[in-house]
């Protein structure tokens, strides 16, 4: 076959997230969509907030068709990317410009072209698990490693596992917060220490290791003491790949950016690698008439309070039913202990009820499922005694 092997293995079968995705579409058709219950992808359920729609007729209405459909600048319009740089330094005290900013497609091309435009030969990557399942894909296609370390027990890092996993080859820390899938938050005080294991490293091997955060869901959080760090405050060696897909309710329309921390060693170099990655890859020249609608609407969110309430109405049903779940304080997903150790037989059996769950083993948790509760608040609630009947066929208790 003269094609490229790896390209056609990940043409051939989907993520175990889509590959549930795409049956839950099919069986809808057969038995109706209302009795299907769909857990499986992180799809906001909220409408965008207003202003999307409202700037985006404005735009449309006020400028002229040609400036407002033409090509940008390859890093992203100069307006744009001054205005997303302003509310940063005013949401978070954040030292940056424009020119430290680089329009993309997205949270996966942000970190694809991370990746690629910090890789050399040899290179590694380390994550804590459970991490989104498309990391090993974006690094593995860099032409690096992903050292996947286990997080502790309550899914935080585990430092002295990052202590012996980092080598001369480590080039950077990939963390996710809120994470996908269990939705927890790394607090201030893990992010200091994570800065502070990272620099005693990067001295000791005489060379930077860069902290990179993933941060699609950095506003989704629920409970006000909740506070998600910026990482570019807390460590100079830093990249922060953000969307804005679930924040405005926005994925199809793939918009995002890579923020250099200019306080990085030859930071510059670091931003031209990222243009000349993007430039390899085809990412020049992000949507045009979306980069402006996230400047506009860039620190609003949709109506987080319908996720804290699904949130809190499925993990108190779940709790109640026996299972053991772990608690969110972001983003919309909610983590639970597989009733059995074979996640993905646990899954086939709640398919019995039509309960589609994502098996956590591609996230590097055996053991575990994955339920995104970005669904309609009804969804949960009907599909609550069907729970109960899967975790009366474990036999678990219920605890209500």
């Amino acid at each position: 076959m003269m094609l490229n092997q790896k390209m056609y293995e990940l043409g051939s079968k989907r993520s175990v997230i889509r590959e549930i995705f795409e049956y839950a579409k099919k069986r809808g058709e057969e038995i109706g969509r209302e009795n299907v219950f769909d857990f499986s992808i992180g799809n906001p359920s909220v409408p965008a907030p207003e202003q999307v729609n409202q700037t985006i007729k404005q735009l449309v209405d006020e400028t002229p068709s040609v400036a407002l459909h033409g090509y940008t600048s390859a890093q992203g319009d100069k307006g744009v990317r001054e205005q997303i740089a302003g509310n940063l330094r005013r949401r978070f005290g954040a030292q940056v410009s424009g020119d430290d900013l680089y329009m993309t497609c997205g949270a996966a091309a942000s970190l694809t072209i991370t990746f690629h435009a910090l890789k050399e030969d040899g290179d590694e990557f380390i994550t804590f698990a459970p991490y989104f399942t498309e990391y090993k894909v974006f690094v593995e296609g860099a032409g690096a490693k992903l050292v996947a370390l286990s997080s502790d027990k309550n899914l935080q890092p585990d430092f002295s596992a990052l202590e012996q996993a980092i080598t001369p080859r480590t080039k950077g820390l990939l963390i996710n917060s809120p994470n996908n899938p269990s939705g927890v938050v790394y607090g201030e005080n893990t992010v200091k220490k994570l800065a502070e294991v990272l620099t005693r490293k990067s001295q000791e091997y005489g060379k930077p290791i860069f902290l990179i955060s993933d941060e699609p869901y950095r506003e989704l959080v629920y409970d006000k003491q909740t506070v998600v760090p910026f990482i570019t405050n807390y460590y100079p060696n830093s990249i922060v790949c953000y969307s804005y897909s679930k924040s405005l309710s926005a994925p199809g329309e793939r918009i995002g950016y890579i923020l250099v921390n200019p306080q990085a060693e030859n930071a510059k170099a670091v931003y031209a690698a990222v243009c000349g990655a993007g430039r390899s890859l085809g990412y020049v020249c992000a949507p045009a008439l979306f980069q402006r609608v996230a400047a506009a609407c860039d620190g609003l969110t949709a109506d987080l309070s319908v996720y804290k309430r699904n949130r809190d109405l499925l993990y108190e049903g779940l709790t109640a039913c026996g299972f053991e779940c772990v608690y969110p304080d972001g983003a919309f997903y909610l983590f639970m202990k597989s009733a059995e150790g074979d996640a993905y037989a646990f899954c086939e059996r709640a398919k019995k009820y039509e309960l589609l769950l994502v098996p956590a083993d591609d996230f590097g948790c055996k053991g575990y499922v994955r339920i995104a509760y970005c669904v309609q608040t009804q969804t949960i609630e009907r599909a609550l005694p069907l729970f109960a009947k899967l975790a009366k066929e474990y036999g678990l208790t219920n605890k209500s």
